[in-house]
């Protein structure tokens, strides 16, 4: 009976290893499609190690600006999913930048250590790092998300905002600061500490938002920027901010590393801030040193009509790639891996940015992988799961 068990014991062990022999040569050996959606891209002195990106999405859940250890849990895990660049959410440049009370901030030198633990472990697992700076102006001192989104009073914690013109976001609420030379010029000086910080931190990338309504929208914008200085009324006078903000952060950061900004290419409105007027925007950034457009819309009125369908952002991508000749990222309900291949291979964008669809799957990227054909790039420890 003993040699009958040892016996059945050992063909056990020889089914079980072969079955795992055989596992791993589909695994190692199996022929793999190429797709767009992995291939490499380099910027600079940057190369991610696939087209797919985490764009910033905002928590709300850091502490007087502080990252936590759930920052580090949150992107950490979307890098070990296998994105190939995790932008930070907005990050203010100065207290009074921020959206709410729980945005991440990048405006105080206690800020650094976290942030540097964090890309640390993004860069040892394969993802890029980078960070959005922001400042929201009219849109700052509102509650966090999920508790509303209004407008803050003073007695509420919220504080007074800065912004072009003092034009309040909806009407009714509390009315913006409007700008001076002198507070213009502080502005300029958060972002170049901002991007100084950035450097430090270990991002190797940094984005400017320029888009949805915030600080630096608003000059873009007739609907906001009231101007008659020179910062407001003519085209060249509402990009003016902009292209200061892109010299204060140049200034600090060095010029092998990649900078992004993010802009509206529409604010859905009669009047606003549109495509066109993007267009030659974008043709001025590329001289600038600007490496990519990240093609994003709205943000700068409120309940704007918007007609939205999966992918309804990418043409907007597409032209400025096509007219500008410069790279852009596309994003705004790109949800299937074929889906985001097609655009890249339609020309339209040379990244994907994915944002609620990374909440719902932090793992899209293998996913994806797997859909089209392409062997993942798997963390070693996952490897027995797939």
């Amino acid at each position: 009976m003993c040699k009958g068990l040892l016996f059945l014991l050992f063909l056990t062990a020889c089914v079980v290893c072969y079955a795992a022999c055989w596992v791993s040569e589909i695994y190692t050996n199996t022929p793999h499609t190429m797709a767009l959606l992995f291939e490499s891209l380099t910027i600079k002195d940057v190369t991610f190690r696939n087209r797919i990106g985490i764009s910033p999405m905002c928590t709300y859940i850091a502490q007087d600006g502080h990252a936590t250890d759930w920052h580090l849990v949150h992107l950490g895990s979307r890098a070990l999913g296998g994105a190939g660049l995790l932008i930070q959410e907005a990050t203010a440049v100065s207290p009074e930048g921020r959206i709410s009370p729980g945005d991440l901030g990048i405006y105080a030198d206690s800020q650094v250590p976290m942030l540097q633990r964090i890309n640390a472990f993004l860069l040892e697992n394969g993802a890029v790092p980078a960070i959005q700076l922001a400042h929201a102006g009219r849109k700052a001192s509102c509650a966090e998300a999920w508790r509303g989104g209004q407008l803050l009073s003073l007695d509420q914690g919220g504080w007074l905002t800065v912004a072009p013109s003092a034009v309040p976001f909806n009407a009714g609420e509390r009315a913006p600061e409007a700008l001076d030379q002198q507070g213009i010029d502080k502005v300029l000086a958060d972002f170049a500490s901002a991007a100084r910080r950035s450097l430090a931190a270990g991002f190797r990338v940094i984005e400017i938002h320029a888009a949805h309504g915030y600080l630096i929208h608003q000059f873009f914008s007739p609907l906001s920027n009231l101007r008659t200085d020179s910062y407001g009324g003519s085209f060249e006078n509402r990009i003016r901010f902009m292209l200061q903000v892109v010299e204060a952060i140049q200034s600090e950061w060095p010029a092998n590393l990649p900078l992004f900004v993010r802009l509206s290419a529409s604010e859905w409105a009669d009047g606003g801030w549109n495509i066109d007027e993007v267009v030659q925007l974008c043709t001025i950034l590329k001289t600038r040193g600007v490496d990519l457009i990240d093609t994003s819309a709205g943000g700068g009125v409120p309940n704007p009509k918007i007609n939205i369908f999966p992918g309804y952002q990418v043409p907007f991508a597409e032209r400025i790639r096509r007219e500008c000749g410069l790279a852009t990222a596309a994003v705004g309900l790109i949800t299937k891996a074929q889906q985001a291949e097609d655009i890249l291979q339609s020309g339209s964008a040379d990244l994907i940015l994915i944002a609620r669809e990374s909440l719902r799957d932090p793992n899209f990227p293998i996913h994806a992988a797997i859909e089209l054909g392409v062997k993942p790039d798997l963390p070693a420890p996952y490897l027995r799961a797939f």
